[in-house]
């Protein structure tokens, strides 16, 4: 699995949050575990493949918020519930 962290400007609430994890959903349908916070400037999200950074900038300043750079990193499930988040 593939976890990606994506620095995010302009989120403020709870809504942001369920609104770029929305926008995270239809950009990549594959995208598990998605979560954001609007506190930390950030949303995360496992897929099974990288993801194109370009396409997901592209989405997120589509949307009015601002995509201030990505980072991802190979993960292994750990244990029954995975423990990916920890």
């Amino acid at each position: 699995m593939i976890r990606t962290t994506v620095k995010v400007g302009g989120m403020a609430c709870g809504m942001c949050e369920s609104h770029m994890n929305d926008v995270i959903r239809k950009v990549f349908p594959e995208a598990k575990r998605v979560s954001s916070s609007h506190k930390k400037g950030e949303a995360v999200f496992l897929t099974e493949n990288p993801v194109d950074p370009e396409k997901l900038k592209g989405a997120i300043e589509e949307t009015g918020y601002h995509y201030l750079g990505a980072s991802s990193e190979t993960v292994k499930k750990k244990g029954l519930f995975g423990g990916i988040f920890g």
